[in-house]
């Protein structure tokens, strides 16, 4: 049957494609599955900053600016421009925390001084998964997020027809049927005795 064929070599050359996706997100959950490996190898707590470059800013905000704006300036000016987190302290420093899959950077920008440090994350293999499997889009404002929330979108559209069209070339493989039976029933038990007791 020609449909038949079809969907057998969609989902074939889908497995392929999302192979690095699904790879990278199941290297991801065994990390954060266990995280007592990496304590032993790195130390309690997250990967620690270092000291990138230290620099005087001596650009002029706009009145009354927003922390956003503030924050938006200070890294276009030093050629970090992408999604980030910011906030000010009780003494006046404001911490900008650049999100970036391979590179964090930690900004501390003093409105005193007008000192500027900026810190790189040190690289660990652990952290650097558990922000590929955390990262998200949509919400940053930032082209290269919104692709990656497509991406992922995408992705999520894929692997639920994987799972359909498994299911279809399951059934209409007659000599499967006993076997594939059983394989479904028991990971649906095991996955709902999980969802049940949890």
């Amino acid at each position: 049957m020609m449909i038949m064929k079809v969907v057998r070599r969609t989902h074939m050359y889908l497995a392929l494609f999302l192979f690095p996706w699904v790879l990278m997100y199941a290297l991801s959950t065994l990390a954060m599955n266990h995280r007592a490996l990496f304590v032993s190898a790195y130390g309690e707590g997250p990967a620690p900053f270092v000291e990138e470059r230290r620099l005087v800013y001596d650009g002029v905000f706009p009145e009354n600016a927003e922390l956003r704006t503030i924050s938006r300036q200070i890294l276009m000016a030093v050629g970090l421009d992408g999604a980030h987190g910011v906030s000010r302290r009780k003494d006046g420093i404001i911490a900008i925390n650049r999100n970036d899959l391979i590179s964090p950077r930690r900004l501390t920008y003093s409105p005193a001084d007008r000192s500027l440090i900026i810190e790189r994350m040190q690289p660990r293999p652990n952290a650097f998964l558990e922000r590929f499997h955390r990262r998200r889009g949509y919400a940053t404002g930032y082209a290269l997020d919104n692709l990656w929330a497509v991406a992922v979108d995408l992705f999520i559209v894929g692997m639920v027809f994987w799972v359909l069209s498994g299911l279809w070339m399951w059934w209409e493989m007659k000599v499967t049927r006993r076997f594939g039976l059983m394989s479904l029933v028991v990971g649906a038990g095991v996955f709902a005795l999980y969802l049940l007791t949890l």
